[in-house]
């Protein structure tokens, strides 16, 4: 009967944004839990269409970041998602990780790193992640200014490795270089030859390495085709 909002969040921010919640909270009559007993899932485009309504979703709602990223599904704990979407089937995380990384979709902390990273270099403003019209917020003036300035050097792109690939995979916050030996960016996550990276927009059409002990692992930068057209 009482209104419900269903936060989605890293799991491995969960105790912290409770608290900062919390202080927020003050005298109002809000309650603020975690749902274990809910489970998330993400429904990706596919051949077939999707059900207007499925039957044991507690919530089936269109990815707010792009259509590219199909659905999210919200079930009960344990409920096969196979039987709630007739056709559809279950993959697993790595799949998932490997269609944003693809497209060039960060999520969660160690793609957006907190108190690192920023909204605009990492194109939330792209993804329904950034409103210019509501009130104030932490770091709004300088957000907005640059926003309205059009100048962001550096952006989050999708990223494709050569192999031979090392072993280990490429470490979070790699430096990643030139042919010259410049700066251009830093690695930020990814999974076997896809991986998201902060690149400068000036050197995302060179080719680009990253020096592994002695070793050099190429890559290549592309745009996503999502972005708005005057974005690149």
């Amino acid at each position: 009967e009482e209104p419900h909002i269903l936060l989605e969040c890293d799991s491995s921010a969960l105790d912290p944004l409770q608290r900062h919640l919390k202080l927020y909270k003050i005298r109002r009559k809000v309650d603020i839990a975690p749902r274990p007993d809910l489970s998330l899932w993400a429904v990706l485009p596919g051949d077939s269409s999707l059900p207007k309504s499925a039957g044991r979703a507690v919530l089936l709602a269109p990815d707010p970041r792009t259509e590219l990223m199909g659905w999210r599904l919200i079930a009960e704990k344990g409920a096969d998602p196979s039987e709630i979407i007739p056709g559809s089937e279950v993959g697993n995380v790595q799949d998932y990780h490997r269609h944003r990384y693809k497209q060039g979709i960060p999520e969660g902390v160690k793609d957006l790193p907190p108190g690192v990273a920023l909204p605009l270099e990492s194109n939330l403003a792209y993804l329904n992640g950034i409103s210019f019209t509501k009130g104030c917020y932490i770091g709004q003036e300088l957000t907005a200014r640059t926003h309205h300035m059009g100048v962001i050097r550096k952006r989050l792109l999708p990223v494709c490795l050569s192999a031979p690939l090392p072993s280990q995979g490429i470490p979070e916050g790699a430096e990643i270089l030139t042919e010259a030996g410049k700066r251009a960016g830093k690695f930020r996550a990814g999974g076997g030859d896809l991986g998201i990276a902060l690149l400068r927009l000036a050197h995302v059409n060179e080719p680009l390495c990253v020096s592994l002990g002695g070793d050099k692992v190429k890559l290549s930068a592309s745009m996503p085709e999502w972005w708005p057209k005057n974005a690149a």
